[in-house]
């Protein structure tokens, strides 16, 4: 219900302009946010960097709705990547197709994602794809697989575990050695098209795990690179122990190299954890969000978890 209730103010624009204006929100949001430029997040990922974790960095914002803001934030990407190349930062980057123009025009959005890599693929850098609502699932995946076919290897994407459609979708991207952020999915879906009980999604991404996991065993798999800018072909996203723990041990049963998996986690959420896994030998990767555009997400992560919202409440009360 909490959940609901926090993705349904997510698309609240009333709320949105309240929330950014309201210092003590934008506040508490740093804990979950870099900062609102992107020197913030050159900062943040230098530290993180600095406690031997990989990052991945992400301009916030969803559904441009003009071509002009479709080809700002193309454009935008870029500069993170000339940023992410200046500073020698062990990072790579995440993009999300609605940001530039997949709500507007396919072609549009093609040509934009088509741009980014070609710029990317230049500088030695990863791109990964994020998935958005059901709405823009079908396409987000669809557009993967035609940068795929056209020869593409700069490329992943983010599949969720709350979707039925996975199981289907993680084989198909494992034929074409597709590289994969498994998440559990942080929208509210309905129970036609995703698991309805949290139990079940666990249930999923634990099966979901099994099978990438398998598939990083095999020779040849990609590892992590010397640089950490590219993720092998499994990055498992989670926050939660008992998944974790379930994968560390499916690790050391099959005997997959430390290098051919990838654990990710978003910023400012489970350090102590992020740490803990990173000091164990295994590759971490912080997910590392800035800009202006932040209420969606932040309301999200405050869906996600009661530590997250109490965190928010309590921010309130300190001097």
């Amino acid at each position: 219900m909490l959940k609901s209730i926090f993705i349904a103010l997510s698309k609240n624009p009333s709320l949105k302009k309240i929330i950014l204006e309201w210092k003590p929100a934008r506040n508490a949001s740093r804990r979950f946010i870099a900062g609102e430029t992107l020197d913030d997040a050159v900062l943040a990922v230098k530290t993180l960097n600095e406690q031997g974790l990989n990052a991945t960095i992400d301009q916030l914002g969803e559904y441009t709705i003009d071509l002009e803001g479709a080809q700002q934030s193309t454009g935008d990407v870029m500069q993170i990547i000339d940023k992410i190349v200046l500073h020698k930062l062990r990072a790579n980057i995440s993009v999300k197709l609605s940001q530039i123009g997949l709500t507007l025009d396919r072609n549009l959005c093609k040509e934009n994602i088509t741009k980014i890599l070609d710029y990317a693929n230049t500088h030695g850098l990863f791109v990964r794809i994020d998935m958005e609502g059901s709405d823009l699932t079908e396409n987000t995946f669809s557009i993967y697989r035609e940068l795929i076919q056209e020869g593409y290897t700069n490329v992943g994407i983010v599949l969720q575990a709350y979707l039925y459609r996975t199981h289907k979708d993680t084989e198909e991207l494992l034929s074409w050695n597709g590289k994969v952020r498994l998440c559990k999915g942080a929208y509210k879906e309905p129970a036609e098209i995703a698991f309805p009980k949290k139990a079940e999604v666990n249930k999923n991404f634990d099966r979901l795990v099994k099978r990438l996991l398998e598939s990083a065993a095999k020779p040849g798999a990609s590892h992590v690179s010397l640089d950490g800018r590219f993720p092998p072909i499994p990055a498992l996203a989670t926050h939660d122990e008992k998944r974790i723990e379930y994968a560390l041990r499916l690790i050391s049963q099959i005997s997959i190299p430390f290098e051919a998996v990838e654990f990710q986690m978003l910023y400012g959420i489970r350090r102590d954890l992020q740490t803990k896994i990173a000091a164990k030998g295994y590759p971490v990767r912080v997910y590392v969000p800035f800009g202006t555009q932040w209420y969606p997400y932040f309301m999200r992560r405050l869906a996600e978890r009661p530590a997250n919202l109490w965190f928010f409440i309590s921010s309130f009360f300190r001097k």
